[in-house]
């Protein structure tokens, strides 16, 4: 057979030209080979020489810089162009198989032009992408060229009487469309770019976004063909193997997607509906953001919609493959002709057509989503902003009165935004699904008639089941929700007191009262699972029980089955629909939810807002007037300037230059004032005050008199119902303003002080000192740069307060108010701040100061002083003219400040409160540090542990799936829930396998019949031999439905067990791990382990392993079903296997790292959110808004990029796993085509194909969920770390039973040479130790800090390492005793007093074992029985989380009460006076003297005047004895230690 070009059955025709050139069909073919050849020609050159000096190439963003005009048309253009050539190929190729000679012509000139379009485009996109527009005319010509060639073809075929009805006449018009419009896009750059036939071609610069190196994130910016396949991100996700992904890498956001940009589209939409007749109707916010951001949701619907219809190609061509397995001839130009409907009966071409289908599909599908996640998140950002704006504005009234707590801002933030864009991100689904279902049923109808109706209701009648469930498991999951959080509760105060209840034994009783709650909690954690098995289930059986409705339906109504080609069609018509079903659910169920959330953000952009800034006469200040001016241009902005511009625009207030001499004698003056807080009561009332400037202005008054509302009042915070604040001119720029409750910022410790300030060495140094801020500093970690506020250290009240302080002296502002600035700090403090602070720091610097205060020893200072009371001014003047004037008010203050002299002569004797706040700091460092030097934060230690730090090891650590955690979780839900789920997973696959095996049978069958049978007997012999098709059919559904509920059920409750006892098995190790764990384990650490991960292991793994298990067995069993049906399958299948393999890989740890970056950047913005609501007035009152927005927008954008390419990295693996899913479906379908004549049973192929469209869905689900699930077991691994830690041995040696019952009876104690550490790694803090106390005695242990006094103490109850010698009390060595039984016997009373929510009586005695005489005395010998008696419910009364409802004082005696209720023979007072004023310390001493006469106690004191009273002092040093004896003897020795220390005491 000879290749010849045009054929050789008559040699002498098909090269003759007799009847005109043109009329040869041949040479017209030849003729269109031309142009294709002649782009080959002149573009490769170029492509190679281009190619060679790439490498030269600056690199810049530039490559992805898409400038000609029509960029887009043309390649959707080339697309179809490409598609069209294949179309012509594959019609050239049958017509070619029926000739009998070959015609290359006929294929030849497809074959070329499709080689030579793809060169078009590659070639286009180089030209593009260096900018070369000149190099573009060899387009123009190739394409006038294609052009002119296709349509003389075309015309000859017309001429020659082929029409549309043949196929090739229908193609080569395609072309010729296609060609022309080609050319007109081409003529179109010339136009515009002018860079040929024109003498000044046009200047074009690249845009800002790509110009900054920064934006890293290109989805706007690459062609078509990156953009359907995010092919730009391939650097980064395979890059993320080698070094994680970090913020830096994935740098900023474009322009377009910023919040900033996005807020002001959404503010002008919401704005532009108020209208000028109705200025107060209040705007929608669904037309705002319809107006914002209504265009790409309609594009992405249009994708949506494109790809459902392609959808529908699937099972149509799967029934045209199935029936045409097993074929009038026109010739016109001497060749044949193919009819148009001939092509599609052709399998193979049906195979193609189906790989393209599904491509198609897949790419619209994944850009339809993409499209929508941006969207939902450019809406995110506008909220967030606008809500954002809104709080800086609201009317302080607003926070205090109620009307809006933070609670509900936080809300807002952290749910309400991002239910709107979950909603957003599904939206689509709600007009797109109902168009699926409709087409889906129509669809099925056409294929098997009235029976398909029958299953397509049942899908439709089960839908709102599905609705129930849903509702169902959001209501579960609030019960939940309440559980977890009181679990937490309790927790978490376990934790703080955990060496109370170790002291005193009763761990137990409180983890009985956790666990409880953690039944309750794993009670409707039950019913949780149980819905989601149920909804699982629905899933997995709905197409199940629709198929068997249909074709027991078909069976009954035709009495046959249906033909394979339209059973398999519908099966796989059936799959596509159930999904849509149950996504219409959550759809409507996120709709509803959004309404709601809707309300609520429309509620609170309603509420009111704080009064106009116009009052303040003087500086306007540039707010919102400023940044309406500047963005009223933002679109030209955009394009000239850079975007520094922009952000500048949301001005900083000027800082104030240094001022010169001030000429005005009044700052601020208030004329007939009333102001009020929004209830129609005037808070303060006519109000006529002036502040000198300059000056000190004092503000007095008893507590409640309005002197903070009077500040605020000034600062514009309350609303005026009458008279008016003026300022003078220079002043009212920024107020620096020192608030009563201190607000700090989550930064560091500079950060909070500067304020957004430069920073001014000299000047920070002389604030530092100001407020003694450097003892505390030097005790933080790292010094001024530690982070503090919420998420970094707690810091005690008086040093936040001073820390505030601190902010308002480093302002240079005019005029600093300061609020009761002293109510935390004590005595000392306050006289360095006012000496140091107020009077030379301030007062140098002329700067106006008003504060307010109840110290009146201060008033001397005052210039100026106003007198409060009731909420109007009683007096105001100097101190002078008050003396003169009111006698009975300056008599007044003198007695007041008597007794507050009083108070601080009292004070001074004991140990200042800062002291106590600051040693409180060292020993939370101490312990932390230690912790530190162990282990750095816990997951780190775990990856590296085993490994080198070589980069090779670390990256295989990285892609390793963590098998063992996954075992662990496994084991820990029992080997039978883990056997049972395996063994009814597998069942259940090769249940579903053997439903639609058995269909294949039943359905081929009828054909096998048709051949063989003819006539009525053989009829009569298939209905006999066919009965058993369906019953078996109805049994396999029946028990394949069963299994899909057993499977969905023993998943969910094995998650369960799992949960349960691994949740029950931390908390025990953890209630009896040793102290000393608790001393280096953060308690947050701790707390997460509770919270965080326990959530993640109840709530979220098992869905996702249900998830995992059942898309990986069905990808399986597809491709097991396929390799079994065509065996040449499994060949393809190796490539694909690795390709496979790799991505998941690539995948799994980007996405992970990208997964971390999103919760991390999520934190500050929820924080500085809630941040700014707190501290609104200071923000205010120092006009930093501005600043403030830009964090937020800064933040925002960042928390958006880590989103944005995590949601691109989701795309990015479904685009390609989808792909992979269509070469597979291609595979299967080619091989079954080859394979035909060797398959028995027609229907098989039928049923391979129909498997093979359900892989494309669920591979990509497969690596989703494996890197979910590998995220989640991080969780498994956290809680297994901490179930690794040793328990203290609470055996003992001796048995409990031969303790006597009533040891220790006399309270003798031997200390023998005793030596504790506190771990073996550590040095020990008790070196040979020798003491005898004898039975009865009260001792006294002193020492300096850190010489091991509480040490000593905790060696009492066995809770240190004693690694030598022993303590032996009445006669048992208690290293021997059981701990229950050594702790119950002995009391302590600790220096912290600790308080546990409940009752009175609980706290005094959780074991119930006393009577309530006992307690009351108890409460009396502690001085409270009379506090007691006056409460609510007395020994039922209430106690709040941590004692907060009783003073520090007050808890700390009914922590000495708590002592006395256990009538124990030995008490330990570790520090316990610490925080008692004198008086009730020495009725505590009395007490103890008179109640304990009879029982040995061991002080440790603090303060040593309160041990002179003791039978036997003993001094302690750096873990050694030093003086052991009566006092009075210590007292004579004059060099001795205890000598000293009483005279510095004294």
């Amino acid at each position: 057979m000879a290749l010849s070009f045009c054929g050789s059955e008559n040699k002498t025709y098909a090269y003759s030209v007799a009847t005109g050139v043109l009329n040869n069909g041949c040479f017209v073919d030849a003729l269109n080979l031309v142009p294709h050849v002649f782009l080959l020609f002149i573009t490769f050159p170029i492509l190679f020489i281009g190619w060679g000096s790439q490498s030269s190439k600056v690199q810049i963003h530039h490559n992805t810089w898409l400038h000609f005009p029509g960029h887009n048309l043309r390649w959707i253009l080339t697309f179809s162009l490409l598609f069209v050539h294949v179309c012509e190929f594959a019609e050239g190729i049958v017509s070619n198989k029926v000739m009998d000679t070959n015609h290359l012509h006929l294929f030849m000139p497809a074959f070329m032009g499709f080689i030579a379009a793809t060169t078009s485009v590659v070639y286009y996109h180089n030209i593009e992408t260096s900018n070369f527009p000149k190099l573009l005319l060899v387009m123009f010509i190739y394409w006038v060229l294609a052009f002119i060639t296709k349509s003389i073809k075309l015309w000859k075929f017309a001429e020659h009487g082929v029409g549309p009805q043949h196929l090739r006449f229908c193609i080569t018009a395609m072309l010729v469309m296609l060609y022309g419009l080609l050319m007109a896009v081409e003529i179109n750059v010339i136009r515009v770019r002018k860079y040929v036939f024109f003498s000044n071609p046009q200047k074009v610069k690249p845009p800002e976004d790509l110009q900054d190196l920064g934006v890293r994130f290109l989805q706007p910016f690459v062609n078509l063909l990156s953009k359907a396949t995010y092919w730009w991100m391939n650097p980064l996700i395979i890059g993320a193997h080698k070094r994680p992904i970090e913020l830096k890498k994935i740098g900023k956001l474009p322009i377009a997607m910023r919040a900033l940009t996005n807020y002001l589209r959404l503010k002008d939409a919401y704005e532009d509906q108020r209208t000028a007749e109705d200025p107060d109707r209040s705007p929608s916010i669904w037309r705002s953001m319809y107006r914002a951001f209504g265009r790409p949701i309609l594009l992405s619907s249009t994708f949506r919609y494109l790809a459902d219809l392609l959808g529908f190609v699937g099972p149509l061509c799967i029934s045209g493959i199935v029936m045409y397995m097993d074929v009038e001839q026109n010739t016109h130009l001497n060749v044949y002709f193919m009819s148009s409907s001939e092509l599609l009966q052709n399998t193979s071409v049906l195979a193609v057509l189906l790989f393209l289908a599904l491509v198609l599909q897949r790419t619209f599908l994944q850009a339809s989503y993409y499209v929508t996640i941006e969207t939902g998140i450019n809406l995110r950002g506008a909220l967030l902003a606008m809500i954002y704006n809104k709080i800086l504005r609201l009317s302080t009234s607003n926070m205090s009165m109620g009307e809006m707590t933070l609670g509900q801002i936080n809300n807002l933030v952290a749910i309400e935004t991002n239910q709107l864009m979950w909603f957003l991100f599904l939206c689509p689904n709600l007009w797109a699904m109902p168009v699926q279902i409709v087409m889906g049923v129509i669809l099925l109808y056409y294929l098997l008639g009235c029976s398909a109706l029958v299953g397509a209701s049942v899908i439709v009648l089960l839908a709102p089941v599905q609705y129930l469930i849903a509702t169902k498991l959001a209501d579960t999951q609030k019960s939940t929700l309440e559980h977890s959080t009181d679990r937490l509760k309790k927790t978490s105060e376990i934790l703080k007191g955990i060496k109370l209840l170790k002291l005193y034994a009763w761990e137990n009783i409180f983890c009985d009262s956790v666990e409880d709650t953690r039944g309750k909690e794993l009670t409707s954690l039950k019913t949780f699972a149980f819905y989601t098995s149920m909804s699982i289930f629905m899933n997995a059986a709905i197409p199940i029980a629709a198929v068997l409705a249909t074709f027991v339906m078909h069976d009954f109504l035709h009495q046959t089955g249906p033909t394979p080609s339209e059973a398999f069609a519908a099966l796989a018509l059936f799959h596509i629909l159930v999904t849509p079903l149950f996504m219409l659910s959550t759809v409507v169920r996120f709709a509803v939810k959004a309404l709601v959330s809707v309300q609520k953000l429309g509620e609170f952009l309603q509420s009111d807002e704080i009064g106009d800034d116009s009052w303040r006469n003087g500086h306007m200040c540039a707010s919102m007037e400023a940044e309406k001016k500047h963005l009223g241009g933002t679109k030209a902005i955009n394009r000239k300037k850079p975007m520094r511009y922009q952000m500048d625009s949301y001005e900083q207030p000027t800082r104030r230059p240094m001022r010169p001499t001030e000429t005005e004698d009044v700052a601020v003056k208030v004329s007939n004032g009333f102001f009020t807080w929004g209830s129609n009561l005037s808070t303060l009332s006519d109000i006529n005050i002036r502040i000198p400037t300059g000056q000190l202005t004092m503000i007095v008054g008893q507590v409640g008199c309005g002197k903070s509302s009077l500040l605020l009042a000034m600062l514009g915070e309350m609303q005026t119902t009458d008279g008016r604040v003026h300022w003078s001119n220079k002043n009212r720029n920024s107020v620096a303003y020192a608030t009563q409750k201190s607000w700090l910022l989550n930064a560091t410790v500079e950060e909070n002080i500067t304020f957004g300030s430069p920073f001014n060495k000299q000047r920070y140094k002389a604030v530092i000192d100001a407020c003694s801020l450097q003892p505390d500093i030097d005790l933080l970690p790292f010094g001024d740069q530690t982070e503090i506020g919420e998420r970094g250290i707690n810091l005690s009240g008086g040093q936040r307060q001073r820390i505030c302080v601190a902010r308002a002296l480093y302002q240079n502002t005019n005029i600093v108010f300061l609020d009761d600035p002293f109510s935390a700090l004590d005595i000392h403090l306050s006289d360095h701040l006012m000496q140091e602070g107020i009077l030379k720091f301030l007062q140098d610097d002329k700067r106006t100061v008003v504060l307010v205060t109840h110290k009146l020893q201060y008033l001397i200072h005052a210039d100026w002083i106003i007198a409060m009371k009731d909420g109007s001014v009683l007096r105001e003047g100097t101190l002078k003219d008050i003396q003169n004037n009111d006698v009975e008010l300056y008599d007044h203050w003198k007695t007041l400040m008597n007794r507050q002299d009083h108070e601080l002569e009292k004070d001074i004797q004991q140990d200042s409160q800062t002291t106590l706040e600051r040693k409180t700091l060292r020993r939370a460092f101490y312990s932390r540090e230690a912790k530190n030097q162990v282990d750095d934060e816990d997951d780190e230690e775990e990856e590296e542990e085993e490994e080198d730090d070589n980069m090779s090891t670390t990256t295989n650590r990285r892609s390793k799936i963590p098998w063992r955690v996954c075992w662990c979780y496994l084991s820990s839900g029992g080997f039978l829930m883990v056997f049972l789920m395996v063994s009814s997973k597998l069942l259940k696959h090769s249940v579903i396998v053997a439903i639609d095996y058995w269909l294949a049978r039943w359905t081929s069958s009828k054909i096998n019949q048709n051949f063989t049978g003819a006539g009525s007997d053989a009829s009569n012999v298939t209905n006999g031999n066919d009965s058993y098709y369906l019953p078996v059919f109805i049994i396999l559904c029946a028990a394949g439905i069963t299994l899909c509920l057993i499977t969905s059920l023993t998943v969910e409750f094995l998650g369960l067990s799992a949960a349960t006892n691994l949740h029950h098995n931390l908390l025990n190790k953890i209630i009896h791990a040793p102290i000393r764990f608790f001393d280096i384990t953060p308690l947050g650490q701790i707390l997460n382990r509770f919270s965080a991960d326990t959530n993640i292991i109840d709530q979220h793994i098992p869905p996702t392993l249900e998830s995992l298990t059942r898309s990986t067995l069905l990808c399986l069993s597809a491709i097991g079903v396929i390799a079994t049906i065509t065996p040449a399958f499994l060949i393809a299948l190796v490539p694909l296997a690795v390709a496979f393999y790799f991505i998941q890989k690539y995948f799994r740890v980007a996405s992970k790292d990208l997964q971390d970056l999103d919760d991390s950047t999520q934190l500050p913005l929820l924080c500085h959110f809630s941040e700014t609501a707190e501290g609104l007035t200071t923000i205010r009152a120092f006009r930093h808004e501005a600043r403030f927005k830009q964090r937020m927008l800064e933040l925002t954008d960042t928390n958006n990029t880590a989103y944005l390419f995590l949601s691109a990295a989701n795309r990015w693996l479904e685009v390609r796993t989808d792909y992979l899913g269509a070469v597979i479906v291609l595979t299967a379908a080619v091989a079954s085509i080859w394979s035909s004549p060797y398959i028995s049973i027609k229907g098989l192929v039928g049923l391979g194909l129909t498997y093979a469209l359900t892989v494309t869905n669920y591979l990509n689900w497969v690596v989703r969920n494996l890197a979910d699930l590998e995220v989640q077991m991080a969780a498994v691994k956290k809680v297994n770390s901490f179930l690794g830690t040793e328990s203290e041995n609470y055996e003992g040696s001796m048995d409990t039973s031969q303790v006597p019952e009533n040891w220790p009876h006399d309270g003798e104690i031997k200390i023998q040479d005793l030596c504790v550490r506190y771990d073996p790694m550590l040095k020990p803090v008790l070196k040979h130790v020798n003491a005898y106390i004898e039975p009865g005695q009260k001792v006294g242990i002193c020492g300096r800090t850190g010489s091991g006094k509480s040490s000593l103490s905790l060696a009492f109850f066995n809770m240190v390492d004693m690694f030598e010698g022993k303590i032996i009390i009445d006669g048992i060595d208690i290293c021997k005793l059981p701990l229950q039984t050594l702790r119950s016997r002995l009391s302590i009373i600790l220096q912290d007093p600790v308080l546990f929510s409940g009752s009175i009586r609980f706290n005094l005695d959780p074991e119930r074992t006393c009577t309530d005489d006992r307690l009351w005395e108890a409460l009396e010998i502690a001085q409270l029985k009379n506090m007691v008696k006056a409460l609510p419910g007395g020994l039922d009364a209430v106690v709040t989380e941590a004692g907060e409802n009783f003073s520090v004082g007050q808890r700390q005696l009914f922590c000495l009460a708590r002592a006395f209720v256990r009538k124990s023979s030995i008490l330990i007072m570790d520090e316990a006076t610490a925080s008692i004023d004198m008086a009730t310390e020495n009725i505590l001493q009395k007490v103890v003297m008179t109640a304990f006469a009879d029982r040995t106690v061991v002080t440790i004191a603090h303060r040593v005047h309160t041990i002179l009273t003791a039978d036997l002092v003993i001094v302690m040093k750096r873990g050694n004895i030093l003086e052991y004896d009566k006092p009075e003897t210590l007292l004579e020795q004059e060099d001795g230690m205890f000598a000293s220390f009483v005279k510095a005491d004294m």
